[in-house]
């Protein structure tokens, strides 16, 4: 049997790891022809990935039939996986998510505070137009998202759309398990954390080696200082003895921005005026990258991906759709239907968590209560995703306050106005929805 695989945001410098992944799988998943799909502000760098992905299938020797387009619609037709991995305004909105809420005194970063929410808004009614043509061209595909915010998107997509085959992924999982291998001297594949929480919100309750608790050791190497623990586009600020030994958690590198606040938005400022927003260094990043796929004796992917940031997330959304298509029942880590997993959401709340893989999507395992020093900060953040979902459908001006109001990194009424606004104008032409009339903004 043969497997189709579209990916939306073809052009995107991530996909040669999608190529690579489904080569390496190639005997247990036959995903015999793939689509690279994006809009035509992406065309020249969709041709550029599209020859490199040639060229690797060539060295392959496998059969993959590669085809790339623009026109969306025509590439779904008889889809079984559909990943997406779009970036709605590209990285010139990326440098406003980032530089405004900065010159207002707030962290500005892409999936995180006022940048989080502004990237949600400008992408969910994009996903949502997906999930619609996905539904009604090829309705037994299933959704892979990797589109930042992933809960959030995953969430809107599973509560506001008739398609409900989506399931979002994320790097952290991967690489907080392959940190805490490092910090172990241990083999990833023997590393299972006990995940609890959300999309950039989720904790490690506990560490398995081969079975054996490890979690006090992780917990103690944490504890020391100058230990790195994040991927290439968080630096680290390590943790403070004190606060691993009082929550006793495993946190995320995402984490620094709710815990480490005051110091992130200092560092945050500085690096801006010595050499500007993330999202500028990203964009010599891709420059590089694309002189680098274009060179036409590359065939297979580069290291320099891994410099990027996210890398590896493709690899993870490898490893889903191979469990999906073999059923093969085994764990990973992935946002989807709480399904009464964690006790105090509702079931219908998108969690990120351990989750038995069928071919029949995943089955989250069973948490219980959430810890009680962290139950108050995941609620205050589901209520928070709530809030920015329902404003990214209706562009209602005052549920994008709320959204605004209620994320732990502004929460400031007297500065909240004057940001949302400036931002909502930055981003006018990617906010259809904010624009129609009688909306107001007083």
């Amino acid at each position: 049997m043969s497997v189709k695989l579209v990916v939306i945001g073809g052009g995107s410098s991530y996909t040669p790891e999608i190529i690579e992944g489904v080569i390496r799988r190639f005997d247990s998943l036959p995903i015999t022809e793939i689509s690279l799909v994006d809009i035509e502000e992406g065309k020249d760098k969709l041709i550029v990935i599209a020859n490199l992905a040639k060229r690797m299938i060539e060295k392959s020797g496998k059969t993959i039939q590669l085809s790339w387009t623009l026109d969306r619609r025509q590439a779904l037709k008889n889809a079984d996986f559909v990943s997406t991995q779009i970036r709605v305004g590209g990285l010139n909105a990326r440098e406003k998510d980032e530089r405004i809420p900065l010159k207002h005194g707030f962290i500005g970063q892409e999936t995180n505070g006022a940048g989080g929410i502004m990237k949600a808004f400008r992408t969910i009614p994009i996903l949502l137009e997906l999930a619609e043509d996905v539904h009604e061209i090829c309705p037994n595909a299933w959704i892979i998202n990797f589109t930042n915010p992933a809960g959030i998107v995953t969430e809107a997509l599973l509560k506001h759309s008739a398609h409900k085959k989506v399931i979002g992924v994320c790097n952290i999982p991967f690489n907080m398990i392959h940190s805490t291998a490092e910090i172990l001297n241990a083999d990833p594949s023997q590393v299972k954390i006990e995940f609890v929480g959300m999309n950039h919100f989720v904790f490690g309750q506990r560490v398995f080696v081969d079975g054996i608790n490890r979690t006090d050791e992780v917990l103690t190497s944490l504890a020391r200082e100058n230990l790195d623990y994040s991927p290439a586009n968080i630096v680290s600020l390590g943790w403070s003895k004190g606060f691993i030994n009082s929550m006793k958690l495993l946190p995320n590198p995402y984490h620094q921005y709710y815990y480490q606040t005051t110091d992130i938005l200092s560092k945050d400022k500085e690096a801006l005026k010595e050499h500007g927003t993330r999202a500028e260094i990203v964009k010599n990043l891709e420059k590089s990258l694309f002189t680098i796929y274009s060179n036409k004796d590359l065939n297979v992917k580069p290291k320099e991906l891994e410099e990027r940031g996210g890398a590896f997330y493709s690899d993870v959304a490898c490893s889903l759709i191979d469990s999906i298509y073999n059923n093969k029942e085994d764990i990973q880590t992935v946002n989807t239907f709480n399904d009464g997993a964690i006790a105090e959401l509702p079931n219908d709340s998108v969690i990120e968590a351990n989750c038995l893989i069928t071919k029949n999507g995943p089955k989250p395992i069973a948490i219980g209560s959430l810890p009680a020093q962290v139950k108050g900060d995941i609620l205050q953040m589901k209520s928070f995703e709530e809030l920015v979902i329902l404003a990214s459908i209706s562009g209602d001006y005052n549920q994008a306050y709320q959204a605004f109001i209620a994320n732990p990194l502004i929460k400031d009424e007297r500065k909240v106005k004057s940001l949302l606004d400036e931002l909502l104008c930055a981003h006018k032409e990617c906010l259809p929805q904010f624009n129609k009339g009688g909306k107001g903004n007083e």
